[in-house]
C-alpha cells in the first residue's frame, strides 16, 4: 500500500503541523506502507518525508524540473522522478498512490486533495480520500463539506468518502475499510481502472 501525502511546502507557524507530519511519515513507516509526495525538502513536505525516511519507510517523491532547478528537490529519497509539469507529477503522483491525505497547507494541498475527491466521485479511480485535521485547521472545509450537502450540491454517500480526523491512525484504519459509493449515473464507472 502506498499513501500519497499532499501538505505545505512551509511548515506553518505552529508546531503541531511539524508534529503531526512526523507522526504521519512514522506512523506509515512502521505499517509499512509506502509514502508518495511532491519530492520537496522543504516544509511539511520534507519533515513528513524525513520522519518515513528515518523510520524506515520508503518514500518516492515526484518533482518537476523547475523545482529541481530551484534547488527544493529532497535529496534522500526511496525514489525521485523528475517530471516535465504539475500535471504530469499530479497524475504521476495518483497512479503510484493508493489513498490520499492532506496534512495541513495551502491552495496546492487543497487544489490537490479536491481533485482526488472530485475523481473518486465520478469513479475515476475508487481510493479514499482524507484530511489529517490537526488542531482544527480542516474544520472549516468538513463545515463547508456539510453546506454542500445541506443545500443540494453533493449527495451525502460522496461527502461521506471525504475523511476528516484528528489522528493518522484512525485515517490509515478508514483508508484500510474504505468501500468506495456505486456510481449508478456513470454505466462505465466500473470499467474503469482503480
Amino acid at each position: 500500500m502506498r499513501i500519497c501525502i499532499f501538505c505545505g511546502s512551509s511548515a506553518g507557524n505552529d508546531p503541531k503541523f511539524a508534529e503531526a507530519a512526523v507522526a504521519t511519515g512514522r506512523l506509515l513507516a512502521r505499517e509499512g506502507v509506502g509514502i508518495v509526495y511532491g519530492g520537496g525538502k522543504v516544509g511539511l513536505m520534507g519533515i513528513v518525508a524525513d520522519a518515513a525516511l528515518a523510520a524506515g519507510g520508503s518514500v518516492t517523491g515526484i518533482i518537476p524540473q523547475s523545482l529541481v532547478d530551484s534547488e527544493l528537490a529532497h535529496a534522500g529519497l526511496t525514489d525521485l522522478h523528475v517530471v516535465t509539469s504539475m500535471h504530469d507529477r499530479k497524475t504521476m503522483m495518483a497512479d503510484l498512490s493508493d489513498g490520499f491525505i492532506a496534512l495541513p497547507g495551502g491552495a496546492g494541498t487543497l487544489e490537490e486533495i479536491f481533485e482526488q475527491w472530485t475523481w473518486g466521485q465520478l469513479g475515476i479511480h475508487t481510493k479514499p480520500c482524507g484530511f489529517l485535521d490537526v488542531d482544527g485547521y480542516y474544520r472549516p472545509i468538513g463545515e463547508m463539506v456539510a453546506r454542500m450537502v445541506e443545500n443540494g450540491f453533493l449527495k451525502p454517500e460522496y461527502a461521506a468518502m471525504l475523511r476528516f480526523e484528528t489522528d493518522p491512525a484512525a485515517l490509515l484504519a478508514a483508508f484500510r475499510a474504505y468501500v468506495p459509493p456505486p456510481r449508478k449515473w456513470l454505466p462505465d464507472a466500473g470499467k474503469v481502472k482503480a
